[in-house]
């Protein structure tokens, strides 16, 4: 079978010795397939809009937001419209080809609120960039209501293996979150899912993630990698450090198995130097998160700024990738495959 063809049918056993590879020579096989499905001089920015900040009834315990959890982030109501349209507007004009709203819901409740959403999205939509929502669990209707508002992708990770996940939280349970994947693959909405680094997971665990993600049909078209980042307040406040070469590790094998999935450097990339970015681009990831305003979620969850990406791209010869892009395959191509394989 070629180096390059897609596949749905890894093992774990596949994916580990993947992961296992000599470092260098893990990065030149990532960066090699990297530059057979993508184009290597390419990162996506985008913006992660925070509507709804706060108070969060799901016990997750790296989350700021939980309300469980005495981390300093107070409730906030639903951000309004212009104010979301204002940070939109903000981010096209610094290069930022996708906005997504993160609203910190258990799940999408069919009220008033729900139509809010929908009418940023139709509105954010107008303005020419890609829309992104993380909503919590959606149902088959709400998802479809979403799409036909003009959602271009949803976020929903899984954030680690079904084994480590009940360490992590308690409130809902892995086949909910696969049940969500599920509900939007019935629809045209490209799906982002991935998971987070140091939340005392095992290699095995993170190989897992891998496989899970990896044996869907199809791919995720993102695949975000998070690294933790530790809240004081919440149950993983002390976890170690991800060193560099642990989430390099991961971004390599996820761009081999999933070669035409967008692997987005997410949460935590304020702890890795620039040289430690660039390497991660090598091997794969093309994909980030910036801001105006030192935020990504929460004040507990800084992410870089418009300038100082900027200039990290030029200096490296990367440019921000323009919206709607298509990739090899399509959006949510083979989606009606998805079902049978995620339940």
């Amino acid at each position: 079978m070629s180096a390059f063809a897609l596949r749905h049918d890894w093992t774990r056993e596949e994916i580990r010795a993947i992961h296992d590879t000599p470092a260098l020579e893990l990065v030149y096989r990532a960066a090699t397939i990297h530059r057979a499905h993508h184009d290597p001089q390419e990162v996506q920015v985008c913006r992660l809009i925070s509507i709804k900040t706060g108070g969060c009834p799901e016990d997750c315990g790296y989350c700021a937001q939980s309300a469980h959890y005495a981390t300093g982030i107070a409730a906030q109501p639903l951000m309004g419209k212009e104010e979301v349209l204002a940070i939109a507007r903000r981010a096209k004009a610094n290069g930022v080809s996708r906005v997504c709203m993160g609203a910190a819901w258990r799940n999408a409740r069919d009220d008033a609120q729900f139509e809010a959403v929908l009418d940023m999205v139709r509105s954010v939509n107008a303005l020419g960039v890609e829309v992104c929502c993380t909503l919590g669990m959606l149902t088959e209707t709400q998802a479809r209501r979403l799409e036909e508002a003009g959602l271009y992708a949803y976020n929903h990770n899984l954030d680690t293996s079904r084994e480590y996940y009940g360490q992590v939280t308690t409130t809902r349970a892995y086949d909910d979150r696969l049940a969500t994947l599920a509900n939007v693959r019935k629809t045209g909405v490209t799906l982002c899912a991935g998971g987070i680094l140091g939340l005392g997971e095992s290699v095995d665990d993170r190989v897992s993630l891998l496989h899970t993600l990896a044996t869907l049909q199809p791919h995720p078209e993102s695949v975000p990698v998070n690294i933790l980042t530790r809240v004081p307040g919440t149950p993983l406040a002390n976890q170690d450090d991800v060193s560099l070469w642990e989430t390099l590790r991961v971004i390599a094998t996820a761009r081999i198995v999933m070669p035409r999935s967008a692997i987005r450097l997410s949460a935590g990339r304020t702890q890795l130097s620039e040289e430690a970015q660039a390497l991660c681009f090598l091997a794969g990831a093309n994909s980030i998160f910036s801001s105006d305003a030192k935020m990504m979620l929460t004040q507990a969850s800084p992410t870089n700024d418009y300038d100082e990406d900027a200039r990290l791209l030029a200096t490296l010869g990367l440019r921000p990738r323009t919206p709607f892009k298509a990739e090899p395959g399509g959006p949510a191509s083979g989606a009606s495959l998805a079902v049978a394989t995620l339940l």
